[in-house]
């Protein structure tokens, strides 16, 4: 795939103009520790809390996000989960490092971050840290369709996290849609991707729960093929892809989409008229 291509001007969905990038899968080379499924979108740690370095299989096109879900978390670790992109092409490595940080950045043309349980913003430019630590729920998070990134515009749906419903589900639904879910929590969905700018060279942006950090790396080479790079390091123990839609939304979206407003809360889903495969797309994703 090439790394390079024209920008999406905002408001302009992508179409027959710049057709949808392919489905996101894990690269073959990967960490000794990480066991990815046949399918290509679930990698495992299977011991330890190194050794879980992960890549995307195909360079990312700009605007295409890589995005994963926490799906399991392994108590007994300190640490979370790492992300960001590499210029260096995976099969090229003669071993994986055991750490993205700091081993993987060492080799140069990389750019990775650690996720964090006490905050999900990376501070601007010039700006106090301290901006990084303060909430950032806007009203209109899940109101507005897309979230604008540069020159791009992403399908903002399924860049949320939901929790799985349970007992008290209906009590923590609104806090959810509020987007408070915490970036290192089970079904946390982050998401890396990056901006090429008239420089040749382009940011690279994470986005937590449906949520743009900003720009966390600066100057990255835009002509060069990027991947990303998932660290499935220590208390993070598995990781799944999350495929989006970057064009006009499927009619199951719409179809979920319309039923979530229109119930009370999600545990509610379960008394609707509904095949199992649709009640649980409506209430997981």
């Amino acid at each position: 795939m090439a790394a390079v291509s024209d920008p999406v001007g905002l408001g302009a969905p992508w179409g027959p103009a710049r057709p949808e990038p392919p489905p996101t899968r894990f690269h073959p080379v990967h960490g000794a520790n990480i066991r990815v499924d046949l399918s290509g979108t679930r990698a495992t740690r299977v011991e330890s809390f190194a050794h879980g370095v992960c890549f995307s299989r195909e360079p990312l096109a700009p605007g295409q996000v890589f995005l994963v879900e926490i799906e399991e978390k392994e108590l007994g670790w300190c640490g979370h989960l790492r992300l960001g992109l590499t210029a260096l092409d995976p099969a090229s490595l003669a071993a994986v490092p055991e750490f993205s940080l700091p081993d993987l950045v060492s080799l140069g043309h990389t750019w990775v971050f650690a996720i964090t349980r006490h905050h999900n913003r990376v501070p601007r430019e010039g700006r106090p840290e301290a901006e990084a630590l303060a909430p950032s729920r806007p009203p209109a998070l899940l109101v507005e369709p897309y979230l604008c990134i540069e020159q791009f515009r992403i399908p903002r749906d399924r860049l949320v996290g939901r929790s799985r419903p349970g007992l008290y589900s209906h009590l923590l639904d609104q806090l959810y849609e509020l987007n408070v879910l915490p970036p290192t929590a089970r079904r946390s969905r982050l998401g890396v991707l990056f901006c090429p700018l008239p420089d040749g060279t382009a940011d690279m942006h994470i986005v937590i729960n449906g949520e743009d950090m900003g720009p966390s790396a600066r100057g990255l080479p835009a002509a060069q093929p990027l991947y990303a790079v998932v660290d499935v390091f220590a208390s993070t123990k598995s990781v799944r892809l999350v495929q989006l839609e970057y064009g006009l939304p499927s009619l199951q979206t719409l179809c979920r989409l319309v039923i979530q407003r229109s119930v009370v809360h999600r545990l509610a889903i379960d008394g609707l008229h509904l095949p199992k495969g649709l009640k649980d797309f409506c209430k997981y994703e």
